[in-house]
């Protein structure tokens, strides 16, 4: 199975699909070559490291950062993108057609894939599907979300230079966040990380991976107010309850926005080296007078690394790094 198969330093041909695939000497390898592909696109350098490449970009799901970071990192490179939004919609896929047949009939076309899809375990099935090129998770339903993550850790480390010895605050929709469940297996990847989940009883982790995560190390606190957050702590990761993941209008009300970031709340409870993530969209869980703290990376930092990430993991794939 394709998110079993360890990477062990060797990218090329490699299906991206679960964080569970990666070891620290994995993302220590992608992290400097991210920190060359930075340096490529801060200094508007002409690369064309992927002329000749194209990827496909199939995303069932709306999107507009992975699905834009992807297509800018590839021309960043001199790549070429075929870009296909709403396959369901707007495809073969409105008639009938299967995952299956679509992957394969454009693994034709490209060097690789990236899929998005609202059901957890597509991007595994599309990897099963694919016979020729690499498939990358871009987000599976409520599973996982690889590049987000990764992205999230090399924040992490450019700020803190460590991504072990962390207090990680964790908060809104941990129950059905995609970015978390990931960025929580990179995290359990090194010592001494303290986890604490604030969401409500509602939305919390499934016992099963709460337990599984445990087992492999972390340190994980289940809180349910702002006032058990921890002082000082290395990194808030807010996100958002997502509207799309609820069976009904009600349930969603009764739990969403229900910890929201205001100058005052961050004063009060964040230290003043704390800085504040969100994998974004946001829908009110941090008011826009926050964006101007030097704390908060989302609009900033954040969303440039994710180019940088997938500028580096798209070379190593396709075998040009």
């Amino acid at each position: 199975m394709a998110d079993s198969i360890k990477l062990n330093n060797d990218f090329k041909g490699k299906d991206i699909i679960s964080l569970n695939q990666f070891s620290p000497e994995d993302i220590t390898t992608l992290f400097t070559h991210t920190n060359l592909m930075k340096n490529i696109a801060k200094n508007a350098q002409s690369s064309d490291i992927l002329k000749g490449n194209i990827i496909t970009l199939i995303f069932y799901e709306s999107s507009s950062r992975t699905f834009g970071s992807f297509s800018a990192a590839m021309k960043q490179l001199g790549g070429q993108t075929v870009e296909i939004q709403n396959p369901q919609e707007f495809s073969s896929v409105s008639k009938g057609e299967t995952l299956e047949d679509t992957i394969r009939v454009f693994e034709a076309y490209s060097d690789a894939i990236v899929i998005r899809h609202p059901q957890i375990g597509t991007a595994l099935k599309a990897a099963d599907a694919a016979s020729f090129v690499p498939i990358i998770n871009a987000g599976d339903g409520i599973g996982e979300h690889p590049t987000q993550a990764l992205l999230d850790l090399y924040t992490i480390y450019e700020k803190y230079q460590r991504l072990g010895n962390l207090t990680v605050v964790f908060a809104g929709d941990i129950l059905n966040g995609r970015t978390i469940h990931s960025l929580l297996k990179g995290l359990s990847l090194y010592k001494n990380n303290k986890i604490y989940l604030l969401s409500p009883k509602e939305l919390r982790l499934d016992p099963h991976e709460l337990s599984k995560f445990i087992k492999q190390g972390l340190y994980i606190m289940e809180i349910e107010t702002e006032k058990e957050i921890p002082k000082n702590a290395d990194i808030w990761y807010w996100t958002r309850v997502q509207k799309e993941r609820f069976a009904s209008l009600k349930d969603y009300d009764k739990v969403k926005n229900r910890y929201i970031v205001t100058k005052d709340f961050l004063k009060k409870y964040a230290g003043k080296e704390t800085m504040l993530m969100h994998p974004l969209p946001r829908v009110g869980e941090i008011h826009r007078e926050v964006d101007t703290d030097e704390r908060a990376v989302y609009l900033s930092t954040e969303i440039r690394n994710g180019m940088y990430i997938r500028m580096a993991l798209l070379g190593l794939i396709l075998g040009k790094l």
